[in-house]
């Protein structure tokens, strides 16, 4: 089981943070579009157990995805058990998964598009990405993300985030999901 760890920043300026990204060595990865469509389980209000349900489409790689992010755990940053699973490529794939989804009985919620910058870097130890966001109708972010392999690791994955983030400078903090921001929450 492996847990999400991130904490994401708002109002950054994304040319300033990729030049102290680079130069702390990170390696880019390219950008792409990214388009999430979450739902709502049939029969429990993910809103109110912290869980998120989504799939995702890449754009540009032509790639599905569907991902489970449980209830986030107490800590200074944003972390939750993630499950994600690749599905088949293209349009088809994607319609296929939707309508399936709908049979079942869950609720589209809302579907949140932005183009994502990442860049990868090792940071006490860890592999850490660094992405810039920019989210349709919601601003540009960035997010600070390491993958925690245990609760064991958890500390020590957290505080590797956030000691990057004090390194570029990142203070800001945007605890809201893209989803809870959409969609107007406060939580």
């Amino acid at each position: 089981m492996s847990y999400e760890v991130e904490v994401k920043y708002r109002g950054v300026d994304h040319e300033a943070l990729r030049q102290r990204i680079t130069s702390l060595g990170a390696t880019p990865e390219g950008t792409e579009t990214q388009e999430d469509t979450y739902f709502n389980h049939p029969d429990r209000d993910f809103a109110g157990t912290g869980e998120a349900f989504r799939v995702r489409r890449l754009v540009e790689k032509d790639e599905n995805r569907v991902t489970y992010k449980g209830a986030r755990h107490d800590g200074p940053t944003k972390t939750r058990e993630e499950i994600e699973i690749v599905l088949g490529p293209g349009s088809d794939e994607m319609d296929k998964t939707l309508r399936m989804l709908d049979r079942l009985g869950f609720r589209r919620v809302a579907t949140i598009r932005k183009s994502r910058r990442s860049f990868h870097l090792e940071h006490q130890g860890r592999p850490i990405e660094i992405v810039l966001d920019r989210a349709e109708g919601l601003g540009d972010f960035a997010e600070v993300e390491a993958i925690a392999a245990s609760p064991a690791d958890l500390p020590a994955a957290q505080q590797a985030v956030l000691s990057l983030a004090g390194e570029l400078g990142l203070t800001d903090v945007e605890p809201r999901s893209y989803l809870r921001m959409a969609l107007g929450s406060s939580l």
